[in-house]
């Protein structure tokens, strides 16, 4: 491992604060070292207060805070002297520690402070770095992880019995740090946690972090235990998305809420040995609720949610929280490395983590034998009483938390807004669009988008298997990609195009409609539908024969499927806006040859309407998200018009 100081950007950051901040992020940067919010820093500066006294005060990461991101603000200023008096304390409950971390703040408006503070008060450095270092990891999870530790650093670093985060660790770290602590100590090793390192200065604390992990990582090169085997490529996947589908609505009946599942190859999953390897529990207890239980499938495709079911009912009792009784986690040979989350962000950073985890099982196993905390202690830290109240608070979800909707056209106009609308409402959206500018409509992990010809029967089931890979099912379906063909009199009109306007607005949606019928059928809370049809159904104008004959076409097959999906728990619904001009749809010469045909201005035609209003995009795509909520939990088969009121439609 290398360090990443450099002189020039440290001299950006002002300070013994300003240095605390930077050299958290160099730490931060590095997933080896501390992942997704892990690890924790500090440093003790001495300040004047309100009456000019001087008082020490430790700036300690606070909850909610990402080392590689952290901002001076991210630190809880905490009152030394309260701390070190809480350290003397020979009994105190997490809760009760919790509460007094909060009262000992000289800020009341910081964050709440790590549970970790009273630990790194007691050390007597100015500076002090905490992180999970795979190395360090892999190393202390074996029988023998003791003995290594002594042998790679002898007596230069206090060695800590695995004792559950909290009072009881903090107290045991200070009592082992008064009697232990000599000018050689270079750092604390926590068993099956983490590392300590301090020093003077921020660069000494960092450094000297970098020294202990590389330390590690050479004893496990020696050890042939560091260079992991090149994973084996991932065999072609075959056509898993009903299955995945209906594992994921197991998961999420079994949670009580939607859940995303996301899905990828894993060489891991396929280890004769993974029931030994893969059921002990998490790497850190910092990834207990993450990686607490790992289910294990194996079996075919019409067995895997029967076989979940069966995992489940054999752990119901004792053993799962009732809290959160979603194992985040589900390995199988087939399917690979499952993870699920409430969010895509919350399945992401799951996956990210497992990965770590695994190459730190097989580092482990190549040095000794992979053997992590006993179900005592993992239990113990499951239903620690700040994590389960750190349940309780959580608050409440956005209304499509844990969904899926699939919008075709993503990549502009009407389906582009219903990506945002979608998105802004918690779900998790793909995006399917002809054009390949549909992977740029979002950077964020709840976007997928997916560039598909949705006139390729074969593009569009290679379309849904992609994103059910990605998050596990479809619930809503926003049937929006169409074409407008230059006005044309049906006399005139050329085969080729009537044709290739079939193709797009009619047999498409066809594809589409049949193929999602699976999966918006094991949707969680019931599959919802929204076709985005068009003013010219239920009044179609002269010189868009074409244009008009899909669109009713389309609208009839959202009325068959209401009739024949409602026994399914299916809901589907038709939306007809009128002329909203910033699709892709109205280019300048459709827009003039319409306005034209009627003898009108363009800025008349814009507004020719009862309301006089122009209708956009976002009017259309809120209303498709609105219709795919509660709002209309008991609609289907309408048929409503966005088009400031049309004389013909009424």
């Amino acid at each position: 491992m290398k360090s990443l100081w450099n002189d020039e950007e440290a001299e950006e950051f002002a300070g013994e604060l300003g240095q605390r901040v930077y050299s958290s992020r160099l730490l931060g940067r590095d997933s080896a070292l501390v992942l997704h919010g892990g690890g924790n820093t500090s440093v003790k500066i001495w300040e004047r207060d309100l009456f000019g006294e001087e008082e020490q005060i430790l700036y300690v990461k606070g909850s909610g805070w990402d080392l590689e991101t952290i901002e001076a603000a991210g630190f809880s200023p905490c009152r030394m002297d309260h701390l070190l008096r809480l350290a003397r304390l020979a009994d105190l409950s997490d809760v009760q520690m919790a509460d007094e971390l909060r009262v000992c703040l000289k800020n009341p408006s910081a964050p709440a402070p790590s549970v970790e503070a009273i630990l790194h008060a007691i050390l007597p450095f100015r500076y002090v770095d905490h992180t999970h270092a795979d190395a360090l990891i892999a190393i202390t999870n074996t029988p023998g992880g003791e003995k290594h530790i002594r042998e790679i650093y002898g007596d230069s670093v206090i060695v800590v019995p695995y004792v559950m985060p909290g009072f009881k660790l903090a107290r045991l770290g200070a009592e082992l740090a008064r009697a232990k602590m000599h000018d050689g100590i270079r750092g604390i090793v926590l068993m099956n946690h983490g590392f300590f390192s301090f020093g003077s200065t921020a660069r000494a604390s960092y450094e000297g972090m970098i020294e202990l992990v590389t330390q590690a990582e050479t004893f496990l090169a020696r050890r042939n235990a560091w260079i992991l085997p090149a994973d084996l490529p991932p065999a072609a996947p075959s056509l898993r998305r009903h299955a995945i589908a209906g594992l994921r609505r197991e998961i999420s009946q079994v949670a009580g809420v939607p859940f995303l599942l996301t899905t990828a190859s894993s060489a891991f999953a396929c280890r004769p040995d993974l029931a030994r390897i893969a059921q002990q529990g998490p790497a850190t207890p910092d990834h207990v609720i993450r990686t607490k239980r790992v289910p294990l499938l194996g079996r075919d495709v019409a067995g895997y949610a029967q076989c979940y079911r069966d995992y489940f009912a054999a752990h119901a009792h004792g053993t799962l929280s009732m809290l959160d009784p979603v194992p985040r986690v589900i390995l199988d040979p087939e399917l690979g490395l499952c993870t699920a989350g409430r969010s895509a962000t919350e399945a992401d950073i799951t996956r990210s983590i497992y990965n770590h985890t695994i190459e730190i099982i097989l580092r482990a196993e190549a040095l000794e034998r992979w053997k992590a905390l006993p179900p005592s202690d993992i239990f113990e830290v499951e239903y620690w009483d700040l994590e389960q109240a750190k349940l309780r608070r959580a608050g409440s979800a956005p209304i499509f938390a844990g969904e899926i909707a699939l919008v075709t056209g993503a990549a502009s106009g009407i389906g582009r807004a219903c990506v945002e609308a979608l998105l802004k409402r918690g779900a998790a959206v793909v995006g399917l669009d002809v054009s390949p500018r549909v992977s740029e409509v979002s950077t964020r992990p709840a976007f997928f988008g997916i560039e598909c010809d949705l006139t390729s029967e074969t593009g569009v089931s290679a379309a849904l298997e992609k994103a059910v890979r990605h998050y596990g099912g479809l619930d809503m379906l926003i049937l929006n990609a169409g074409i407008f063909p230059l006005g044309c009199d049906l006399a005139a009109m050329d085969s080729a195009v009537w044709r290739r306007v079939m193709s797009v607005n009619l047999d498409a949606n066809f594809y589409l409609l049949r193929e999602c019928h699976p999966l918006l059928k094991l949707a969680p809370r019931g599959g919802r539908a929204v076709v985005i049809g068009s003013k010219n159904v239920p009044a179609p104008g002269p010189g868009a024969a074409a244009y008009s004959a899909s669109k009713a076409a389309v609208n009839q097959l959202a009325r068959v499927a209401a009739l024949e999906w409602g026994k399914d728990g299916i809901r589907i619904n038709s939306i007809h806006p009128n002329m909203v001009f910033d699709t892709a749809l109205w280019t300048p010469e459709v827009l003039e040859s319409r306005a034209r045909h009627y003898g009108l201005s363009v800025a008349q035609y814009k507004t020719n309407n009862l309301l006089k209003v122009e209708v956009t995009s976002r009017d259309v795509a809120e209303l498709a998200a609105e219709m795919c909520g509660s709002l209309f939990a008991k609609t289907t088969a309408a048929q409503i018009p966005v088009d400031g009121g049309n004389e013909r439609v009424i």
